[in-house]
């Protein structure tokens, strides 16, 4: 069973875990080096009101995570965020990213967020269905801009714009 929630500094290690294993055997992310768990607590407090993060456990574990981070520190962007979602690969295929994504958007939407804005790399056709089951439309393409495990990679971005 699947159930999402807000997530909280307890979770911290679990949140990092997923992240590390993305860092380290994929493209989803361009960090190519680990993150510790106080890089990760200063990341998960810098998130206020208009930038939650969630978790999903499966079974009583976290299986994955979700966050809509500050777009830009600019005060015009204080509507816009970036979002970010991560299940672990054991439990890739379950139905979590997808009960992540619904939830991170309502979630957005409640915040009073205007937009969110999706990076997500050349190759990743899963990821792109997924933000366009939702809303998302695609609206450019940074060319090679991201070069990681010795490849040179384009990023998509998608947008979601809420009706408010």
């Amino acid at each position: 069973m699947i159930y999402i929630r807000k997530a909280t500094i307890d979770d911290i290690q679990d949140i990092t875990s997923i992240y590390n294993e993305a860092i380290l055997k994929t493209v989803a992310t361009f960090d190519t080096e680990k993150k510790s768990i106080d890089e990760q607590k200063t990341w998960f407090e810098s998130h206020g009101s208009n930038n939650p993060i969630i978790v999903a456990e499966y079974n009583g574990t976290i299986a994955g995570w979700a966050s809509l981070s500050l777009w830009s520190d600019r005060c015009a962007y204080s509507e816009t965020a970036e979002i970010s979602l991560y299940v672990k690969e054991k439990y890739q295929k379950k139905g979590i990213g997808k009960k992540l994504m619904q939830e991170i958007v309502k979630e957005g939407e409640k915040s009073g967020l205007h937009t969110i804005i999706a990076r997500i790399t050349s190759g990743n056709e899963v990821s792109v269905n997924l933000h366009k089951s939702v809303g998302f439309e695609h609206i450019g393409v940074m060319k090679e801009c991201g070069y990681k495990f010795g490849e040179r990679f384009d990023v998509y971005l998608m947008q979601l714009i809420y009706d408010n």
